[in-house]
């Protein structure tokens, strides 16, 4: 991301070329303010657990497995504050703030100082929140199954990506479900570390990945066609006009950057509403139209499509890495079939950077369409939207159930049943229940 500051400032210089309007890149805006914190919005289940469909008759639940990623966190550096508190002191000292600006510095100066004390990319209070109680619905939703697992003494597996936030979700949701289930304390394993699987964007098997993003001309042209669009210097002049004078924004040198780095912090401080005052958020919203979020949130949004998610048609580059975990996933159910496997559960604990591409993989709802570069990424286009795709907290958890010999696979994507992509065929018309052995076909397993 790129960092501004204003020329009298000796913070360096940044500049944004001027690229000609590419219209057919703007996004129809949204009305649900949600779309515009991309992944960083909070966590919520898609679906109430008491709607969800049984298990066809005499089916019992035998195992279940998650992929999540880490809940929510503080923001991973200091540079967006430092950048906008710059700002916001020289402006303070030459009166040139509104009346809406005055109040900003103090709110971003106490946000920064939540996160610095959280520590930089931490899980924050509502994060380890969020992890508890998707473990505890995780008890809830199959109590017969951790009885079992207790009964039986078998154990459940908890590994993270080693990354300090993952490994404290993963320690926040272990204990949930050992204080749900107090029986299964003694049988969960201490959280391990597999880089290799869930942090594969950064591990040798990411290593034709890291290439794309760091070389690939077609995604560096495409990137900068959707951020040089006329609206992301309107919106950037929407958001700085809103607390400082024209004269002051005048001599910002990159504007965009700067108005990024105000949208930056709008969109992480729901994920530090705990540690706001009184635990009643930090108004953020205040400072930036919902409209002029919405574009910095489109643009965060094309950006993770093009680097993470479905990406070019005519490439699976960005993608295709997230075999890894896809084949764990399988392994782990087939063990279980195949009676060689002691688990009752396997917990996964990783980012943005395994779940999106893990999505594309596996065709789940809003992964399913790429682009050309003919007729790109756009909201009015394509469903993908990172809020819904990978918010802080997303998880995709397989629950799978016996009857004899045969063994059924229920998703749940953030909680909601969903349906395996369309080749692969439920065991009824409208099922959320799936044959192990029609997965393993339609997934090419075979």
């Amino acid at each position: 991301m790129n960092r501004v500051i204003p020329a009298s400032l000796a913070l360096g210089t940044l500049l944004v070329a001027a690229l000609p309007a590419q219209a057919a890149h703007q996004p129809a805006h949204s009305a649900d303010a949600r779309t515009s914190y991309g992944t960083k919005a909070v966590y919520a289940p898609q679906q109430n657990a008491r709607t969800y469909q049984r298990p066809p008759a005499g089916y019992r639940p035998v195992f279940t497995e998650n992929v999540s990623r880490h809940g929510s966190r503080a923001a991973s550096d200091s540079e967006d504050a430092d950048l906008v508190l710059a700002l916001w002191d020289q402006a303070d000292a030459s009166g040139q703030l509104t009346r809406k600006g005055e109040g900003f510095g103090p709110t971003v100066r106490a946000l920064a100082a939540a996160m610095a004390k959280v520590g930089y990319g931490n899980l924050s209070g509502r994060g380890e929140q969020e992890m508890r109680d998707t473990a505890t619905r995780m008890a809830d939703r199959l109590p017969s199954l951790f009885s079992k697992i207790a009964a039986d003494g078998e154990t459940i597996d908890v590994v993270s990506s080693g990354q300090g936030r993952a490994i404290a979700s993963a320690d926040r949701y272990a204990g949930a479900l050992a204080a749900a289930e107090p029986d299964l304390t003694d049988l969960i394993g201490a959280t391990r570390t597999d880089k290799d699987l869930l942090y594969f964007h950064k591990a040798a098997g990411g290593a034709a990945y890291r290439d794309y993003i760091d070389n690939d001309e077609r995604l560096a042209a495409t990137l900068k066609s959707v951020t040089g669009q006329p609206r992301t210097a309107k919106a950037a002049a929407g958001v700085l006009r809103g607390l400082f004078t024209p004269a002051f924004v005048a001599g910002i040198e990159d504007p965009v950057a700067a108005a990024e780095a105000v949208y930056n912090l709008y969109a992480i401080a729901p994920a530090m509403s705990e540690e706001s005052p009184g635990g009643r958020g930090w108004g953020m919203e205040r400072y930036i139209s919902r409209a002029d979020a919405a574009w910095f949130g489109y643009l965060g949004d094309a950006e993770d499509f093009y680097e993470k998610g479905p990406g070019f048609a005519d490439s699976d580059i960005t993608y295709k890495m997230a075999d890894v975990l896809l084949d764990d996933l399988f392994r782990q159910v087939e063990a279980k079939r195949d009676g060689t496997s002691t688990l009752g559960a396997e917990l996964r604990f990783t980012h943005a950077e395994e779940l999106i591409p893990l999505a594309a993989l596996m065709g789940l709802p809003g992964s399913t369409d790429a682009v050309t570069e003919a007729g790109p990424y756009t909201y009015a286009t394509n469903t993908w939207r990172g809020s819904s795709v990978a918010p802080l907290g997303a998880n995709i958890q397989w629950d799978v159930f016996q009857k004899g010999d045969r063994y059924l696979v229920r998703m749940l994507y953030n909680e909601r049943e969903t349906a395996f992509k369309a080749t692969c065929r439920p065991v009824a018309k409208g099922s959320k229940f799936y044959d192990l052995d029609e997965l393993e076909r339609c997934f090419g397993r075979g």
